[in-house]
């Protein structure tokens, strides 16, 4: 029989640009994990297992970061699953304590990035996403801009084609983002811009303007996970998240076969393992209070809008347009100011988003907090691929 976990402590660096500051992975890892460690108010010898997530770096930079933490010889794991690497290693923690193998777990994920977009790192073998590539190329053809930009932009004007969404639509989902991140000291970008300032930045891939996608960063996050027994033996049931349902998906046939865009990025995975996570945890989207998503570009907010529920196939344009997803609305979607403004360090935005709810669920947040919050939703998705959903609820719904 599986056993409740809950998340004990959490800790994150500043999101900072690539290059903009003194400092290696290591040292990400060091702040991010003691900031966790402290929060729980716990030693890292009571940590029994740490999965760590990282994309860029060689094959043991997960010991070499934890070793800023201590020497205690317990097993760690490097974990790479492209942007959903930090909710994979959330995953592998959760896994080890439901199952009973420890009583306490630490996910940690960390990167160091190279300015600009993202590309290839090897040439000399088949490229990791070159199935979902090769189907963009077929329904879209190729343009000069970045891969990634094109992929979610074609699923945006794929939307655009069904459904009659407009550029107008993406354009106040990074409104809203930037908006919201200017309360979020840990925030990349914390500057505001008006709704005009958005569209008018120049255009990535249309319908995608630079102010709707994600940057480069560099930076780190933690979180540590236990049993019901090690948070009932340590007095931690004030600030105990419990994670009531967690799912991870791969692609399914439809991610290929259906020949769109939008099932390419992902859809169908975030649908599948949103409603596994509805299942196990008996809540509905209707129940949520506050959702950290994953919007490396605003195309995959609106769409993903849809896949975890939050409202019908084909009216994220109606549900941005009634202000839903904001405060005030139905459901604050990312209050951190999300990946196009907080920044994505690939290792360590699933860990942030993590972090982001517990501070919620607890009323932790400061300026950003999303009023009376009690159950969080978490949505991160790496293309190649995987989607990871987590769905928390906080002490005062338990």
């Amino acid at each position: 029989m599986s056993r409740k976990v809950y998340v004990v402590g959490v800790g994150m660096t500043k999101f900072e640009k690539p290059g903009s500051k003194e400092w290696d992975y290591p040292d990400m890892a060091r702040e991010a994990g003691t900031k966790a460690l402290e929060d729980a108010n716990i030693s890292f010898d009571q940590i029994e297992q740490v999965a760590v997530g990282y994309c860029y770096g060689d094959s043991t930079c997960g010991e070499r970061a934890v070793y800023e933490l201590g020497l205690t010889g317990v097993p760690i794991y490097n974990v790479n699953n492209n942007c959903s690497t930090g909710s994979t290693a959330l995953f592998m923690a959760k896994q080890l304590v439901e199952g009973g193998i420890v009583d306490c777990a630490m996910a940690l994920g960390f990167e160091k990035m190279e300015k600009g977009s993202l590309g290839a790192k090897y040439t000399d073998r088949t490229n990791p996403i070159d199935k979902h590539f090769m189907l963009m190329v077929e329904l879209r053809g190729l343009d000069k801009a970045p891969p990634a930009p094109q992929m979610f932009g074609n699923a945006g004007r794929e939307h655009m084609e069904l459904y009659g969404t407009t550029r107008e639509h993406f354009a106040k989902i990074g409104w809203k983002n930037h908006k919201h991140s200017v309360n979020n000291p840990y925030s990349q970008f914390r500057e505001e811009y008006s709704f005009e300032e958005i569209l008018s930045a120049p255009v990535v891939y249309e319908p995608l303007t630079k102010l709707q996608c994600c940057p480069t960063s560099d930076g780190a996050g933690a979180a540590i996970l236990a049993s019901e027994s090690f948070v009932e033996k340590h007095g931690l049931q004030k600030q105990a998240v419990e994670i009531a349902g967690m799912a991870m998906v791969t692609d399914t046939p439809a991610s290929f076969d259906e020949k769109s865009c939008i099932k390419m990025v992902g859809y169908d995975m975030t649908r599948l393992a949103a409603r596994k996570v509805y299942e196990q945890s008996g809540f509905g989207p209707e129940n949520l209070d506050v959702v950290e998503l994953h919007d490396c570009f605003s195309c995959n907010e609106l769409i993903t809008y849809e896949a975890l529920g939050l409202c019908p196939e084909g009216k994220a344009g109606e549900f941005v347009d009634l202000g839903a997803q904001t405060y005030g609305g139905q459901v604050v979607v990312n209050p951190s100011g999300g990946l196009i403004s907080k920044g994505h360090p690939l290792g360590a935005t699933g860990l942030a988003q993590c972090a982001e709810l517990s501070w919620q669920l607890r009323g932790e947040a400061d300026k950003r907090q999303v009023k009376d919050a009690r159950v969080a939703l978490q949505h991160n998705l790496g293309l190649g691929g995987a989607a990871v959903v987590t769905l928390y609820r906080g002490p005062a719904a338990a």
